[in-house]
């Protein structure tokens, strides 16, 4: 009974926070966390592009610029990511540039993921660096945030 109880997913949690935060901004709801090698939380981000009128501004690239900054280098080998949504292909690369060793994502983004769907990035025989990849993480309550956000936007 206790094992159950247990959270295996306490950074996808705070990733969800993350996005909660976003939309309260306006932003659309995809939060981020970077941890170290030792499990550590090196950065946290939510979307940021409507505010600042960012087009990159979005959660992944803020938390790698955030979790480089912290580490004093432009590689996060041996650091994951928690996202609450599939990548896009920039983030992705931006996830291959920065060596991120594990990516955990909740929802898949059929429009504009880069992972799994659409241009596949980790799959490309151009691609220097390919991070283990686990989806479905809290995929509900990403899926949910999202949609709740779309549809009261309309």
């Amino acid at each position: 009974m206790l094992a159950a109880m247990i959270d295996h997913f306490p950074h996808m949690h705070r990733a969800l926070d993350e996005a909660r935060a976003a939309a309260s901004r306006g932003e659309v709801p995809i939060g981020a966390v970077i941890t170290g090698p030792d499990g550590t939380v090196l950065a946290a981000a939510g979307n940021a592009v409507v505010g600042p009128r960012d087009p990159t501004g979005h959660a992944e690239l803020i938390a790698i610029r955030a979790a480089a900054r912290t580490l004093g280098s432009e590689r996060l080998e041996g650091c994951d990511l928690y996202v609450t949504l599939e990548p896009c292909a920039m983030c992705a690369q931006a996830i291959a540039f920065a060596r991120i060793r594990r990516v955990y994502f909740g929802a898949e983004d059929p429009k504009g993921g880069g992972v799994t769907v659409g241009a596949r990035i980790f799959s490309q025989p151009t691609t220097h660096h390919r991070p283990e990849i686990y989806g479905g993480i809290l995929e509900a309550d990403a899926a949910q945030l999202l949609r709740d956000f779309f549809r009261d936007r309309r």
